[in-house]
C-alpha cells in the first residue's frame, strides 16, 4: 500500500518532469556530423543549452543521431527556439540544414517516470484470438517499413556524404580569400593598387 508520502514524492517527480517537457524541444532531420558543440552554437542567438540528448534509431544496423531532444533554460526560450527554426534557415557549419524543431512530448523521453494514477495492462494474443490476425497483418506492416526505411538510409547517407563535401568546399574556398586577403594587406599590394586607381586609404 503506497504512503501519503511516497504519493506525494512521484507526484513531485512527475510534476518537475512536465516543466522539463515544457522547456524542451524536440529537433529531427539532423545531419550524422551533428555534434552537442554544434547544436549549442546553432542556437546561442536565442537560447541557452542545457543538455542534449540524441536519439538512436534502433531500428537501423547504423548509429545515426537524426533526431535530439535539446533542453534549455526555460518554456519561453524553447517557444523562442522552435519560433526561429520555422521561420528561418537552421545554420549548421556556415550551411542551412533543413531540420524541423517541435515542442518535446512527455513519451519522447525514454527516462520519463511513471504517470502517477495510470495503470497498463498487458495480456498475451494467441492465435484464435480476435485481435490475432490484426496483430499478424501489423507485423508484416512493419517488416515491409522496415525495408523501405532502410533505402531511405542509405539515400539519406548518400545525400549527407554528398552535403559534406559542398560544405567542405565551402569552407575551403572561403579560407582561401581570407589568406589572399592577408596577403594583399600584409605585403603592401593593396596600397600600390589604391596608388595606382588613385583610392585612399584610411588608416
Amino acid at each position: 500500500m503506497e504512503t501519503s508520502k511516497e504519493k506525494a514524492s512521484k507526484d513531485k517527480e512527475y510534476a518537475d518532469f512536465e516543466e522539463k517537457v515544457k522547456r524542451t524541444i524536440y529537433i529531427d532531420h539532423l545531419s550524422p556530423q551533428v555534434t552537442t558543440p554544434v547544436i549549442k552554437a546553432a542556437l546561442a542567438q536565442c537560447a541557452n543549452v542545457t543538455n542534449v540528448e540524441f536519439i538512436v534509431n534502433y531500428t537501423i544496423p547504423y548509429d545515426i543521431p537524426s533526431a535530439a531532444l535539446v533542453e534549455l533554460d526555460d518554456e519561453m526560450q524553447a517557444k523562442a527556439a522552435v519560433e526561429l527554426m520555422t521561420d528561418f534557415p537552421f545554420i549548421i557549419g556556415g550551411m542551412p540544414r533543413p531540420v524541423h524543431a517541435t515542442h518535446a512530448k512527455a513519451e519522447m523521453f525514454r527516462d520519463r517516470p511513471p504517470c502517477p494514477g495510470l495503470r497498463k495492462d498487458f495480456r498475451w494474443i494467441k492465435q484464435g484470438d480476435g485481435e490475432y490476425e490484426v496483430m499478424r497483418k501489423l507485423k508484416n506492416l512493419a517488416k515491409r517499413h522496415e525495408s523501405e526505411n532502410m533505402a531511405l538510409i542509405k539515400n539519406l547517407l548518400d545525400e549527407e556524404k554528398e552535403l559534406a563535401k559542398q560544405q567542405q568546399e565551402a569552407l575551403n574556398g572561403n579560407g582561401k580569400k581570407y589568406e589572399m586577403l592577408e596577403d594583399v594587406v600584409s605585403d603592401g599590394t593593396i596600397r600600390k593598387l589604391a596608388h595606382h586607381y588613385g583610392v585612399r586609404l584610411d588608416d
